[in-house]
């Protein structure tokens, strides 16, 4: 008896495995190569009536272009005194 549910779990461990694998496959699709457009178009998000290859660009600075200065480096050890250390 412990014998067929050992070849039961181990069929169970195959089959079932091999189930969903040969049910993904029935349903997937046929893979065809991406359809390019002919001409792509960008918008300039601008409201000017100059196109944008002919105005002069005039970069703006956006808040991840703005340059921080680094914190001051302290010399701090008050983390390493132990108890009934005034140094």
């Amino acid at each position: 008896m412990v014998f067929s549910h050992r070849m039961a779990a181990l069929a169970a461990v195959v089959v079932i495995p091999l189930g969903i694998a040969a049910t993904s496959y029935a349903l997937t699709d046929s893979p065809e190569s991406p359809k390019v457009p002919p001409k792509v178009e960008l918008e300039s998000g601008s409201p000017s009536a100059t196109p944008a290859s002919t105005a002069s660009p005039t970069p703006t600075p956006t808040p991840s272009d703005e340059v921080v200065s680094r914190p001051p480096v302290s010399d701090d050890d008050d983390d390493d005194d132990g108890p009934g250390d005034d140094g």
